[in-house]
């Protein structure tokens, strides 16, 4: 496998995601795999099925949409969309936009996995009480 049909195996899986698919992991990351988001910092498919396990338990209806992909030589650069309903608040569907920065191992496997998103901006602005907290203080920065 090359890293192009890695990266094609990458976004198959996001955009699939699902928990009984989780278990092809082993065929997307490497076995010592780093991962990190806002959350999270783990290295290993344990630790990374972990991470999708608990977004199920967590949200409903999670899925990603891949907007953008590049890639040069054993990296790429991904941008999506993760729509989902909160399971606590707002039933409506949202939506987190976010970047993702990965390395391909030897075998065309993910090793190295980052995503980049705003958490305060993308995330808790959304939420009831702590929302209008976090719209104030970012207005309150502007002035």
């Amino acid at each position: 496998m090359n890293h192009a049909d890695g990266l094609h195996a990458l976004v198959d899986f996001f955009e699939t995601l699902t928990p009984d698919s989780i278990a092809r992991i082993d065929t997307i990351y490497s076995a010592e795999a780093f991962f990190k988001d806002p959350f999270n910092e783990v290295r290993g498919r344990a630790g990374i099925a972990g991470i999708f396990q608990h977004m199920f338990v967590q949200v409903n209806a999670p899925r990603f949409v891949v907007t953008t992909q590049l890639l040069q030589d054993d990296q790429a650069f991904l941008t999506w969309d993760f729509h989902f309903r909160m399971k606590r608040f707002s039933k409506d569907e949202q939506c987190i936009r976010g970047a993702t920065h990965v390395r391909f191992d030897d075998a065309s496997q993910v090793c190295l996995h980052r995503d980049y998103w705003d958490a305060a901006e993308e995330l808790y602005e959304k939420l009831p009480v702590l929302g209008s907290l976090m719209r104030w203080l970012k207005q309150a920065g502007k002035n």
